[in-house]
């Protein structure tokens, strides 16, 4: 069950970037030692989104699940995945996108 979340999660945030005029040029990208959820661009603005999930916030909300562990890991995968494009002049942003129940929330430049 708890993959089927995350996974309707991260469904339901490049939904809503691609609502806002990005492009999804990747969801669940992984590296040795990392994995990135969401990556969108919009153009030369690349973000690299962490999804969070959770039915409620009874042991503490999907925001507090970002612990400085995993933004260090998710920071040096973004940062390998922009290698991947091989662009100058691209901007990365990283956001946090938090999904408690079904209410989505966005937080931007998060990190």
């Amino acid at each position: 069950m708890r993959l089927g979340r995350a996974r309707w999660a991260e469904e339901r945030a490049a939904r809503w970037y691609v609502q806002q005029g990005f492009v999804v040029l990747a969801k669940n990208w992984t590296m040795r030692g990392g994995e990135l959820d969401v990556v969108v661009r919009r153009d030369s603005l690349v973000v690299i989104c962490e999804v969070k999930a959770r039915a409620n916030n009874d042991f503490g909300s999907a925001l507090e699940a970002m612990t400085e562990a995993k933004i260090r890991r998710v920071r040096r995968a973004g940062f390998q995945f922009m290698r991947t494009l091989e662009e100058p002049g691209l901007t990365v942003r990283f956001d946090v996108a938090t999904v408690t129940g079904v209410q989505l929330e966005m937080f931007h430049d998060a990190f």
